[in-house]
């Protein structure tokens, strides 16, 4: 993974600029195990996810996201994506998060889908709802 901080650091950057919200949240890549735990006792789903963010609480940095590096490794080998763009990809999920964005329903996830696919493109990841024969890199 050369480079990943750089890219995590610039899709963070990009992604505060382009919400116009100055977000640096605290970023946690871990493991299943991790993330399992978290999502028990935050979200009441006793199973690990590739993303869970936190909002920030009080006055105490800009919130959290905290990444599961097995399952994103997973489902990018799965569905045929490069893990760094399917990292980067969720990375900005757990942004727009912080920002205000959610996809509980229909119109909230299609604004949602369209912040992410903008913001990835800056960063020269292809649209990751648009998967071509041989997926994307």
């Amino acid at each position: 993974m050369p480079r990943l901080e750089m890219q995590l650091r610039r899709a963070i950057n990009l992604s505060a600029w382009m919400t116009h919200r100055p977000y640096h949240p605290t970023i946690l890549l871990t493991n299943d195990r991790a993330v399992k735990t978290l999502n028990a006792l935050y979200r009441g789903r006793n199973k690990p996810t590739n993303v869970l963010t936190f909002e920030a609480s009080g006055s105490l940095g800009d919130g959290d996201i905290a990444l599961a590096f097995e399952t994103i490794r997973r489902e990018a080998s799965s569905s045929n994506k490069g893990f760094t763009a399917h990292m980067l990809h969720l990375l900005i999920h757990g942004i727009l998060h912080l920002a205000g964005h959610d996809h509980l329903y229909a119109g909230e996830a299609r604004r949602m889908e369209q912040a992410e696919t903008r913001i990835l493109a800056r960063l020269g990841v292809a649209n990751p709802w648009r998967v071509s024969e041989k997926g994307w890199r």
